[in-house]
């Protein structure tokens, strides 16, 4: 790794479409690069490149609800994993 390119970072989130998403998995390096190979495996939608949104998700404990402040940025990409995905949201799971 060069020594301008930062470590990788990644925060899982898993929504059931009634409460608020919540951070299931999240990390730096390695741990990262580890948890965007499995959601690849599973096919699971990776939205990449937003620093900033996943540098607030990682604040958030394991487990807890993303706060109220981030609904619209997660909203987004939730919206676009049911794009991506060819799904739609209310009726059919991610």
């Amino acid at each position: 790794m060069s020594k301008d390119k930062k470590p990788a970072k990644a925060v899982a989130l898993q929504w059931d479409g009634k409460a608020a998403p919540k951070v299931t998995a999240k990390g730096e390096g390695d741990l990262a690069e580890q948890i965007l190979k499995i959601a690849r495996q599973h096919d699971i939608p990776i939205q990449e490149d937003n620093e900033i949104l996943v540098t607030a998700l990682a604040q958030i404990d394991l487990g807890d609800e993303i706060p109220e402040s981030l609904y619209l940025a997660v909203a987004q990409i939730i919206a676009f994993a049911y794009y991506l995905s060819d799904k739609h949201p209310l009726t059919e799971e991610i």
